[in-house]
């Protein structure tokens, strides 16, 4: 049994996905073990109390360093015997000490089809551009800003003037391409 970490700093509909996913089977032999997460308030937290996943909840400004609170989240992971980490919405760069410990095991799933659009706001910089085909892409973290080795893409073609209509079908896309990847995985 593949043992999974997800990592999100909002509401957690990606977590609630993959975990839904393990819980059906849609995503064969694999668990998810953790939620880490960097925001004591976020809607993830409930999410994984209902699923019965362990919780890491933590502020980073109680840290001295990014390397600081990595590690503390690294050795949670080791205890856990964890083998693949999910970044699913946390809004945080993976550092060196996640990177040197769990490097190739840790994906992302962005909301713009990579290499265009990296950032914290891959919609609305892609919606404001005026394209026509949206979409998401899963890839490997590396040291990079969104810029890991393409795991999988799907596109999303759009050509209303809703964001808000845009953004709910990009969040369905993604959540089937990231249970669809990781059961690949």
């Amino acid at each position: 049994m593949k043992r999974l970490a997800i990592f999100a700093s909002g509401s957690g509909s990606n977590f609630e996905a993959i975990a839904e996913g393990c819980r059906s089977g849609a995503i064969v032999g694999a668990e998810v073990v953790l939620c880490v997460c960097d925001k004591a308030g976020a809607y993830v937290i409930e999410r994984a109390k209902k699923f019965g996943v362990e919780t890491l909840v933590f502020n980073p400004k109680e840290f001295g360093s990014k390397r600081e609170f990595e590690g503390m989240i690294a050795d949670r992971m080791d205890a856990l015997g964890v083998d693949l980490v999910c970044l699913a919405g946390y809004m945080r760069i993976i550092g060196d000490e996640l990177l040197e410990r769990y490097g190739g095991k840790i994906i992302n799933i962005h909301p713009a089809l990579l290499p265009a659009f990296p950032g914290a706001h891959g919609i609305r910089d892609a919606f404001e551009y005026g394209v026509k085909v949206y979409g998401v892409t899963i890839h490997y973290v590396d040291a990079t800003l969104d810029g890991g080795k393409i795991i999988s893409q799907v596109a999303v073609p759009y050509e209303g003037d809703d964001i808000e209509e845009l953004e709910a079908m990009i969040h369905k896309a993604e959540h089937k391409l990231y249970v669809e990847t990781i059961n690949k995985l």
